[in-house]
């Protein structure tokens, strides 16, 4: 078991829904659902997605929603109630497409020749009994923050469901299946289809044998292995290029000389850009002591509470 791994048997929550990283070396499973599955083509099919792919470490499945309608025209969308701009997706397809598939086994999809005309039964007035270890996450601005712990988070299930809103939104009733909700940004996308990609990437590379390095994603920005701070700057050849030539340190051959140097460089490069990530920082008092040469100032601890002690006076 490699020192990855160990570190995250170490920090595993209690939740037998939840499974370590290494166990999760066998597959994890994405459903996909989708008004524009070929989006997904050119992503999905090169780098370290598609070797993750081919060396069985994932499976994708995508899911067209236009194919779970059954109405003449296959409309999925419709005007808002109230008035406003835009158009709404209907809840029909979108539950309907969800409940289907997360009924079935990993992998399954509606065969193309079945799709509008030959649809798996479906009830529209009570809920299918859906798995509860599978998280069903609505994609939307509104969501809680694409973070690398939430990343973290998600690549310890087997199996994950994507849904993709489009035009203004979907209609209200469709987080009646969301367990969840994430956003990847205070932005407004034209759709959750990128932010779909985004997360598929962010939990592939997390792992074992995604990277062709073992430790590569947990030494990354963000990462546990540099307590989450960011990554500091790296080099390869040519040794001098503009000018500027690589680090003597890094070239020394001392690895001692040189972990301290990345550690140094890491403190700086957060220091600098994301000063606001120290503060969640594990950092030891050598860190500290780096920080405050540099000009850093420990955030001010909070006040210890003291209880209210009420006496009683004798008369």
């Amino acid at each position: 078991m490699s020192e990855y791994e160990r570190n995250e048997r170490l920090s595993e929550p209690d939740n037998p829904a939840i499974e370590t990283q290494s166990e999760t070396f066998h597959r994890i499973h994405f459903d996909i659902f989708t008004l524009f599955p070929s989006m997904f083509v050119g992503p999905f099919g090169e780098s370290i997605i598609k070797r993750a792919i081919e060396r069985a470490l994932i499976s994708i499945c995508l899911h067209n929603i236009r194919d779970y309608t059954t109405d003449r025209h296959h409309v999925c969308d419709d005007t808002p109630y109230g008035g406003g701009g835009g158009m709404i997706m209907k809840p029909e397809p979108v539950v309907r497409a969800v409940e289907t598939v997360l009924m079935r086994p990993a992998g399954w999809s509606l065969p193309p020749e079945d799709a509008y005309i030959n649809l798996p039964e479906w009830n529209p007035d009570a809920p299918a009994p859906l798995p509860p270890d599978t998280p069903i996450i609505l994609l939307t601005p509104q969501g809680r923050l694409l973070n690398q712990s939430l990343v973290v988070e998600l690549a310890r299930y087997r199996r994950l469901a994507l849904i993709c809103g489009r035009y203004e939104g979907v209609d209200e009733r469709v987080r009646q299946i969301a367990t969840d909700e994430i956003s990847i940004g205070d932005y407004v996308l034209s759709g959750g289809e990128l932010a779909a990609m985004v997360i598929v990437d962010a939990v592939t590379r997390l792992l074992p044998g995604a990277l062709g390095y073992e430790l590569g994603a947990h030494q990354d920005s963000h990462s546990p292995g540099l307590g989450g701070l960011l990554e500091g700057p790296q080099y390869t050849r040519p040794h001098t290029f503009r000018g500027e030539s690589v680090p003597s340190v890094l070239v020394s051959g001392h690895h001692a000389n040189i972990e301290r140097w990345r550690r140094e460089q890491a403190l700086l490069r957060t220091l600098h850009r994301r000063p606001d990530l120290l503060a969640k920082a594990p950092l030891t008092e050598a860190d500290i002591a780096f920080l405050r040469l540099h000009g850093w100032m420990p955030p001010p601890q909070p006040a210890p509470h003291r209880e209210q002690i009420n006496s009683t006076i004798i008369e």
